[in-house]
């Protein structure tokens, strides 16, 4: 999908962009991106190749991340590598950690066809297929989570919590309430990361201070707010894995099912952009009085790296294929997709946005 160019607001955004370029030359200061990281299992290793381009642009530093399921597990290692060892500490930090992921599935569950499309083995479609008939405390009694073992071993949590070198705001769902929790680097424990990707068909509900929690994409996918209220930078680039636009409309079960847990697993961010785009085009009216909240909103620069026209992440059952080559295809495309969008648009950071919010959201 081709996304439309934002046009900048005659006045404002154009003297906020030229006093950005001049206290930047004064200061010399790299310009800051947000991160909004989407969730989407194994998905989420497109978001590895991603942020792999991102870390290549060496004038680029960044402030808040946000994200939820996968999108949350990326921040945290991309932060807790940074933290041990900088820009090139956090790529280290990541190719670790989906190259340890990758390495979890016992059998080959899949072939490779024409165009690098990936097909399922029958044994693997068997597998899935009779998973959504148990419950996790059916499928595994005993609570094991390799993943948590992982985390432990890769991510310094403590060290997070006293010097994160970027604000996280990992989302979570409780599953009594239905309400977003949002935990903070400050308090961040394994057990919240493992909360924010805790699909309650496959595992235990996670239990925090005696509330069960269930995937954060369920509420936020990712949560933006927290970059716009709780981060000084005005620029957010948003990493998609569900494409904003299908070509098409679903017919058989399999696709209605797909496209229904697609749509509810996206809802709440696409209702969270569209109040975005009406509440700046709101403020632009002539008979509002400019605010604190009218400045801000016209000041938001968005941007956004998403997977549009690629296959293997337009299905849902490739989303618990965590296998080394699958993940590796997919982060070699986000690498792709990410180095054309800095090619593109990299001197646009800090200055003007690369997304027309109203164009695509409303």
């Amino acid at each position: 999908m081709k996304v439309p160019s934002a046009t900048p607001h005659p006045a404002i955004p154009s003297m906020t962009a030229g006093w950005t370029q001049f206290t930047r030359l004064l200061h010399k200061t790299p310009a800051r991106l947000n991160l909004a990281l989407q969730g989407g299992g194994a998905h989420g290793a497109f978001t590895w190749g991603v942020l792999e381009a991102l870390l290549q642009q060496p004038e680029l530093t960044f402030e808040g991340l946000s994200g939820s399921s996968a999108g949350a597990m990326n921040a945290v290692v991309f932060a807790d590598g940074w933290m041990k060892g900088g820009r090139e500490g956090a790529g280290q930090a990541l190719a670790g950690f989906w190259t340890e992921i990758g390495q979890q599935m016992p059998w080959i569950p899949m072939t490779r066809g024409e165009d690098d499309a990936v097909n399922l083995t029958p044994a693997t479609k068997m597998m899935t297929h009779w998973a959504g008939y148990f419950s996790p405390s059916q499928l595994n009694p005993f609570e094991l989570n390799p993943l948590r073992d992982l985390l432990l071993r890769q991510i310094d949590f403590e060290g997070l919590r006293a010097r994160s070198p970027f604000k996280l705001f990992v989302g979570a769902t409780q599953a009594r309430t239905g309400k977003l929790r949002i935990f903070r680097e400050t308090e961040l424990t394994v057990d919240m990361l493992l909360a924010s990707a805790c699909l309650p068909k496959i595992h235990h509900s996670v239990e925090i201070d005696g509330e069960p929690y269930w995937d954060g994409g369920y509420c936020a996918n990712p949560a933006v707010f927290p970059l716009f209220y709780d981060c000084a930078s005005r620029d957010v680039m948003l990493v998609l894995l569900s494409p904003l636009r299908r070509e098409g409309t679903p017919h058989t079960v399999q696709e209605i099912d797909t496209r229904i847990a697609e749509l509810g697993f996206s809802a709440h961010f696409m209702r969270e952009m569209r109040m975005f785009a009406h509440a700046t085009a709101f403020a632009d009216r002539p008979f509002i009085r400019w605010g604190r909240l009218e400045r801000r909103l016209h000041a938001m620069r968005f941007h956004m790296i998403d997977s549009s026209g690629l296959a293997n992440l337009e299905r849902s059952d490739t989303k618990l294929l965590a296998h080394g080559p699958f993940l590796e295809l997919l982060r070699e495309q986000g690498r792709t997709r990410g180095l054309d969008w800095l090619a593109q648009h990299a001197t646009a950071i800090g200055r003007h946005a690369t997304l027309d919010v109203q164009a695509c959201f409303t």
